[in-house]
């Protein structure tokens, strides 16, 4: 039995406790034995990790392996060959678990690309963070999404359909295309585009199969249909309401805003390379965004962390720009902790294997210099990680 001996750091466990100092956290095997006093380690390989604070692996809820964070992502996965997609597909998995990001979801790549990654993270072939992925998402024909990581469905039967080939496809999660948004010409954020009846019958099929839900819904009648037919996340939630919130808050329906997608676009404009369409759409809704996630941070939302990494100027590893602008818009700094931890692995169905420093659980742990309590940018400043037990990154 290999037996390794975290000590000297600060906690955060990742529940929303404040940090503590004066624990040893014991990895036996590739997961969390114990957390005990210092005095009563047992035996076993020390590695102390003295000025630094040690938290759970991060979580990320949204994110594009297959994009690459470029001014044009859609433009260059077209041009560019299929293997060539999934090359940097693991490239980018490298580079979000040597982040400190241990658990990813995937919500749309090219052509299952990213369902290869997954499987050779899960084999131990390449290094990589916990990939849940969703394959190909559900859209109406012209929807959101069509011309890159859709799926064309149009009426109940035919949604259907749609989601049974993702799940026969190995898919973990079931994504819809409930609105318009940002990154497809023609389409606006705030139209609904699946019908009430569309959405309950793909949430239908993904909970007969045990499969969670992941709606992008940005327009308020879009995000009312996904929640009352009862998905599990909403993506985005750009023009919520008090009421939606309130109903979310109710039933549990989580949000996961996104907020540095819109915001990085805006910033970046035409400039940078950004399709017009693109830039317009981000202008219009950047603080609207802002303002409804406030709302739903005032109204007891479930806020789960995610990034949309690999849309434009928004690149894998660091999910420090979202989490910053959630600490801007009033989530406090351990709150947002929590959100890309113990929330968040909630949120996806892994609260039992990840999330918290806890006995039992994975090893996927994070030591980071300074503490992102009192300055949450010091989730860059990796020292340490551990996924699966697996020592990714060791500059201690």
């Amino acid at each position: 039995m290999e037996r390794t001996i975290l000590t000297g750091a600060t906690l955060i466990d990742g529940t929303g406790a404040p940090p503590v100092t004066g624990r040893a956290v014991v990895v036996e095997d590739g997961r969390i034995a114990a957390v005990v006093g210092e005095r009563e380690a047992p035996a076993g390989t020390t590695l102390r990790l003295d000025g630094l604070t040690l938290l759970p692996g991060l979580i990320n809820c949204h994110v594009h392996l297959c994009f690459n964070g470029e001014a044009d992502p859609a433009a260059t996965m077209l041009r560019e060959s299929y293997p060539m997609t999934v090359i940097r597909a693991v490239q980018r998995a490298r580079i979000n678990v040597e982040a400190g990001v241990t658990t990813v979801r995937d919500l749309g790549g090219r052509d299952y690309a990213e369902l290869a990654v997954r499987d050779a993270i899960r084999q131990g072939l390449i290094p990589g963070p916990r990939t849940l992925v969703a394959g190909r998402g559900i859209c109406i024909t012209g929807g959101h999404g069509w011309h890159m990581i859709g799926r064309e469905a149009d009426g109940p039967d035919e949604v259907r359909k749609a989601v049974r080939e993702q799940i026969k496809a190995g898919a973990d999660v079931i994504k819809l295309f409930a609105t318009g948004g940002v990154m497809t010409p023609g389409v606006e954020p705030n139209a609904a585009q699946l019908t009430l009846d569309e959405v309950r019958a793909a949430i239908e099929e993904a909970r007969k199969a045990g499969r969670r839900t992941a709606a992008h819904a940005q327009g308020t009648d879009g995000i009312a249909n996904c929640v009352e037919a009862g998905t599990t996340t909403i993506e985005h939630g750009v023009f919520l309401t008090e009421a939606l919130c309130a109903r979310m808050a109710r039933d549990g329906v989580a949000l996961v805003p996104t907020l540095i997608a819109p915001h990085a676009i805006a910033a970046g404009g035409v400039a940078s390379g950004i399709p017009d369409f693109a830039v317009r759409k981000s202008l219009a809704v950047r603080d609207r965004h802002t303002e409804s996630f406030r709302m739903a941070l005032r109204l007891g939302v479930t806020i789960a962390a995610g990034t949309d990494a690999g849309t434009p100027l928004n690149p894998h590893g660091s999910m420090v720009p979202e989490l910053e602008l959630m600490v801007k818009a009033g989530l406090p700094p351990l709150a947002a902790v929590q959100a890309a931890t113990s929330t968040a692995a909630r949120v996806l169905g892994l609260e039992g294997e990840t999330g918290r420093v806890a006995p039992g659980l994975a090893a996927d742990l994070l030591a980071v210099a300074g503490n992102p309590v009192d300055r949450i940018q010091a989730l860059d400043e990796v020292r340490l990680v551990i996924a699966q037990g697996r020592t990714i990154i060791n500059r201690t």
